[in-house]
């Protein structure tokens, strides 16, 4: 049993010395474990120093992504993972890492095709959240649920954890930006894979500034939305 952290950056030159020093204490819980940074064609010496870090880790690596977009960042990091399970962990240190140990363990024990965290439990703790973002989060998470009849209710997060050759069978994925935490685990749910649900933390970033913009990304989400629910209803007839 081994772990693949995706973990894509741009231009976080000032967090990601904070972010390594959390990554630092993970592997001191789970062995087998790979950091994939994924530089989305970052500026500001952010590669320099994930490539020194490599330089005294072994378990730190580096790859460049090949169209410029966390869509493309997350699907380069995945090619180039080796570990049987995947989780993708944002630089700006939002996700706990306690959580990615939960998702560790329980993914193999309960047998499941993918861990889904929600932050949005009566046992999770949310921390500095803008509350415009928030409203407009809780609106479309429901909304999402309520047309795919899930029971799911935080499909936006990040933070998620899969098997590997799962995640594989899902490509090609299309999203070019933040939807893509949106089209996985649409198709997961679609597909009928075996997942599970569990609460999980988050706060709002200390360093920098967040690259999620809400205007752009809105047609964005619309645009997956409606590939998921065509594939959705194609699966539907074929199952017919």
């Amino acid at each position: 049993m081994s772990l693949s952290l995706i973990i894509p950056f741009f231009n976080e030159k000032d967090q990601i010395p904070h972010t390594y020093k959390k990554l630092k204490k993970l592997k001191e819980k789970i062995k087998k474990i790979e950091f994939i940074f994924v530089d989305d064609f970052s500026n500001d010496g952010s590669s320099v120093l994930i490539k020194n870090l490599k330089k005294k880790n072994k378990s730190v690596k580096y790859v460049k992504n090949i169209k410029k977009g966390l869509g493309s960042a997350i699907t380069v990091g995945i090619t180039n993972s080796k570990k049987d399970y995947v989780c993708i962990y944002m630089c700006d240190e939002s996700d706990d890492i306690q959580d990615v140990c939960n998702y560790y363990k329980l993914i193999a024990k309960n047998n499941k095709d993918a861990i889904l965290g929600t932050r949005f439990s009566n046992k999770s703790v949310v921390k500095n959240y803008p509350f415009f973002k928030l409203i407009l989060n809780r609106l479309a998470n429901n909304m999402i649920r309520i047309i795919f009849f899930s029971k799911y209710n935080d499909f936006t997060n990040a933070c998620k954890m899969y098997k590997r050759k799962v995640l594989l069978e899902l490509f090609p994925l299309v999203s070019e930006s933040f939807n893509i935490f949106l089209e996985i685990p649409l198709k997961i749910i679609i597909r009928k894979y075996k997942f599970e649900i569990i609460p999980i933390n988050w706060r709002g970033r200390k360093i920098g500034v967040s690259k999620f913009k809400i205007k752009e990304m809105s047609s964005m989400y619309i645009f997956t939305l409606f590939y998921c629910l065509f594939e959705k209803i194609l699966l539907n007839k074929k199952r017919k």
